[in-house]
């Protein structure tokens, strides 16, 4: 048997799960792993991105979260606001997240995150990055894998793999092509929601105390309103506060984009949250006309499988969410760890099925949670966005409990879904059960 380190490990996608997954290999000592991006840089521009702490273990673990925590915001707590009068439905208090949970739960620009992942792995000699470099075809799915690769001024070419890593996304390539080899599809879904991103600088708030207050504070805000909401925090030390919204997708639905965005009109996403609060309107009328970005929000169906031969998929090529539980980054990002954790572990390297069953182990482990989380992700936009009514009534009565009852209804500030998810050591959890899946997986 050869040494596991000395496998070829072929990433694709050098977005958030991909750099996560080629800096936890190389942490584990695996010499030999290349990632491969379409896009010619990171890419990584205008939009906050929250970080909690079962990501934030995995970056600690990973070396690169001090570099990442000097721009962040620490949460103290969330303040959920009644859209139309910014009258506040509940206060959840956040201050003893570190101590329970032994990291913080924080807020940052996704340039952070990600060039803090990045620098990470440039110091790792192992790692190679190939920009401007698409993914063609899997060419064949057991160890060696093959596959063509096209540079975006070159020739096509071909290399082979011991494993292959699939972060390629929403629109996963690998993910289409893995499924038509087991004779079936992906089935996308409209979600019926979209997406405004907005990024607003100090210099833009200083004439407003009311916003200055929003920017230099430690909560995260969240404005509900029937079918719509708007989650708020500061990122990049105070200086930046972003907004991220929620709504129908009925402005976007007559645009056909395969990157799932259109330019969007100003006075449409005023429209949109015209019977919310004067600060809102105040926020919103700051974004340049001219620089309205819409994205619309989908998703696809459980899949029947996230591996084939030896390659897996990760991230949001097997399990896109709605953002409203802030985990989708810090599953693709989890998902990497627990690959490079059970990879390290392959009993038999001479044996092509050995390095299958262990990338089923990794979705054994990673399925039913990260399933879990898509469902409650979703659950939680509908609960939010509840019209006039007994149901939404009832919702405002728990919001009222500021979570003393353990539960609040946006679940990503509610104590017993934070239990849930922030208490989960996805890596000691993979060393401690890789044994006995093992065992159980059938390939």
């Amino acid at each position: 048997m050869g040494d596991v380190r000395d496998l070829r490990i072929a990433i694709i996608g050098a977005g958030m799960g991909g750099l996560g997954t080629a800096l936890a290999f190389a942490k584990k000592g695996f010499k030999h792993i290349d990632v491969y991006e379409t896009a010619s840089n990171l890419g990584f521009v205008g939009a906050g991105i929250q970080m909690p702490p079962n990501v934030v273990r995995v970056l600690d673990r990973l070396g690169c979260w001090d570099e990442i925590y000097a721009e962040a915001t620490n949460v103290q707590g969330t303040s959920i606001r009644r859209g139309s009068t910014d009258t506040e439905l509940s206060h959840v208090q956040m201050p003893d997240i570190a101590a329970k949970y032994g990291y913080p739960h924080c807020t940052g620009h996704r340039w952070s995150l990600a060039n803090g992942l990045f620098n990470g792995c440039q110091k790792e000699a192992a790692i190679r990055f190939h920009f401007s470099t698409a993914l063609v075809k899997i060419n064949s799915w057991a160890a060696p894998v093959s596959l063509t690769l096209q540079p975006r001024h070159g020739e096509p070419f071909t290399i082979e793999a011991d494993l292959v890593l699939a972060a390629d996304g929403v629109k996963s390539v690998t993910r289409t092509q893995m499924l038509a080899e087991l004779g079936t599809a992906s089935e996308e879904e409209d979600t019926g929601q979209a997406a405004y991103r907005i990024m607003l600088t100090r210099e833009q708030m200083a004439h407003d105390p009311e916003m200055l207050a929003l920017l230099d504070s430690d909560t995260v805000v969240r404005w509900v309103g029937e079918r719509r909401h708007i989650i708020a925090y500061a990122v990049s030390n105070h200086q930046i506060y972003n907004l991220s919204t929620a709504q129908p997708d009925t402005n976007f639905a007559a645009a056909t984009n395969a990157t799932y965005t259109t330019r969007g009109s100003k006075s449409a996403m005023l429209q949109v949250y015209g019977d919310f609060c004067p600060l809102v309107h105040r926020m919103l009328d700051l974004v340049p006309d001219g620089e309205v970005c819409e994205w619309k929000l989908r998703v696809h169906k459980p899949l029947p499988t996230w591996v084939l031969g030896s390659v897996a998929l990760l991230g949001d090529a097997c399990h896109p969410t709605l953002p409203h539980l802030s985990q989708g980054a810090a599953m693709a990002i989890e998902d990497g760890a627990v690959l490079a954790e059970v990879v390290s572990r392959v009993p038999d390297l001479s044996s092509p099925e050995s390095l299958t069953k262990t990338l089923k182990v990794y979705e054994a482990l990673r399925k039913p949670h990260c399933t879990a989380l898509v469902d409650l992700a979703a659950h939680s936009g509908r609960i939010l966005h509840l019209g006039e009514g007994a149901a939404k009534e009832a919702r405002d009565r728990e919001f009222r409990e500021n979570g003393r009852s353990g539960s609040v209804p946006d679940k990503w500030a509610s104590p017993d879904v934070q239990k849930m998810i922030y208490g989960l050591d996805c890596m000691r959890e993979a060393a401690e059960k890789f044994g006995g899946l093992y065992k159980r997986v059938d390939v």
